[in-house]
């Protein structure tokens, strides 16, 4: 690795010395720019580029007290890491998860910066979250946790500010709950605030549908790009939320067959293909498991997961979807999806493969389409979302999904010519990297030492 890369990694190594997922985050970045800063290292390292990148502007902790249906008083930790603002208002999810430390924000928010960039709108990064979990709670805890926590948060975020969304444990139902505790301390209606909104006061059409969507439209070009397709191939994607629900629905309706889906306690395989409908019932409606797809279709499989890698890895398919959580695709399951005979990876979480599974996948000729820029619609349609509320207008569902297929279709094409122009053709991780680099680089250059 070129000196002044590896110096800053074991900088950033040193001075977080825990956060494993940030490490990681930052270790995937670095490694493929290396070309870039080969030819602006005495630049680069004179204004102190990359130490400034990789440190978040501001990190927000805070506790989250709240009062559960017996009357017991509850304390979570809030967290916001308003990691750049190059480009635009922070931008990024909430996540509501047990699992929510701050080395799995600020890799989220880092991830974000990129992500942001790729998709030419002007959106800085962000992530924040809790480590509450809303599985299991009723409606009225939810409201509670949710009104207590943007209490906090209120004094750190605004339209032209930081504009948060929705994440892993946060959809509808929060966001609404948390923009009428905005409205309410505020006194005022900033629409453009808070993203992922219900289209009855102010969300927009085609918002819930846009990661899932956009992945499709990045894997179509990505395929496309080396004379395949999706049509007739087999597709397992993991994970039964948002973004695996309309992945499932875009690739189902390009001609792909989905014959797996997943959630945190094992997945479900049907070799007829997946009814979504019937997912869709289970959890956006009964917010049940998904094994509950075997009381309507007996002759599908369910499997229990029992060890750290998802079973849904072990079933032959043409192409790959992880769209759960971060790390859930590890070397072992690399090995055993590229032995079954699998074509593409298509990363609809947050770095949901290790840098190892990663770097087998290239290796073996698997083409592989990275988060930051496949799950960026997401994103995107959230930006569209933000300027709907500036103008006081919305767009119809057809112009919200052309606008977002025209953003993935050049997002990919990004990628491409990056990873064309530093001899890695073929490696869309590190087009992905290296496209949102130089733009975030350009931006840092004109802006001086803040």
């Amino acid at each position: 690795m070129n000196a002044y890369l590896e110096k800053v990694l074991n900088e950033t190594e040193l001075k977080n010395i825990n956060e494993s997922e940030y490490l990681q985050a930052v270790k995937e970045v670095l490694s493929t720019i290396e070309p870039v800063v080969d030819a602006h290292q005495e630049e680069y390292e004179k204004i102190a580029l990359l130490e400034r990148m990789v440190e978040p502007e501001r990190i927000v902790t805070f506790r989250v007290p709240w009062i559960d249906d017996n009357g017991q008083v509850q304390v979570n930790r809030g967290y916001r890491v308003q990691f750049s603002s190059l480009i635009g208002p922070y931008k990024g999810g909430l996540r509501f998860h047990p699992s929510v430390n701050q080395s799995i924000m600020k890799f989220l928010g880092f991830e974000q910066i990129f992500k942001n960039a790729l998709t030419g709108l002007p959106i800085g990064g962000a992530k924040g979250g809790s480590d509450f979990d809303p599985k299991g709670k009723s409606d009225v805890e939810i409201m509670h946790f949710c009104q207590s926590f943007m209490t906090e948060l209120y004094r750190h975020i605004g339209q032209d500010v930081d504009v948060p969304a929705g994440d892993i444990g946060v959809g509808a139902r929060e966001i609404g709950y948390m923009f009428g505790q905005y409205k309410r301390i505020r006194n005022a209606y900033e629409g453009g605030v808070l993203t992922g909104k219900d289209i009855s006061y102010g969300g927009s059409l085609a918002r819930k549908e846009a990661t899932g969507y956009g992945l499709i439209y990045f894997m179509r070009e990505m395929l496309a790009a080396h004379n395949k397709s999706l049509e007739g191939k087999t597709v397992i994607i993991s994970g039964s939320g948002n973004v695996a629900i309309y992945a499932c629905e875009k690739v189902t309706e390009m001609g792909a067959k989905v014959v797996a889906m997943s959630d945190s306690n094992g997945c479900i395989y049907d070799k007829n293909g997946i009814d979504l409908d019937l997912i869709k019932q289970i959890k956006e409606v009964e917010r049940g498991r998904i094994k509950d797809y075997l009381n309507t279709y007996i002759d599908a499989k369910y499997i229990e997961k029992t060890g750290v890698d998802s079973p849904i890895w072990e079933i032959k398919a043409d192409i790959a979807l992880p769209c759960a959580t971060q790390n859930e695709v590890t070397l072992n399951s690399a090995k055993v999806l590229v032995e079954n005979g699998v074509l593409a990876v298509g990363e609809g979480a947050n770095m949901p493969c290790t840098i190892e599974a990663t770097n087998y996948f290239l290796e073996h000729g698997v083409l592989v389409a990275p988060a930051k820029a496949a799950n960026a619609g997401g994103v995107a349609t959230s930006a569209i979302e933000m300027s709907q509320n500036s103008m006081r207008f919305y767009y119809t569902f057809e112009e919200v999904e052309a606008k977002l297929e025209r953003i993935m279709v050049n997002i990919f094409k990004s990628c491409a010519a990056a990873a064309a122009k530093y001899r890695c053709s073929g490696n869309y991780v590190a087009g992905a990297n290296i496209a949102a680099f130089q733009k975030l680089a350009k931006a840092m250059r004109a802006q001086g030492i803040v």
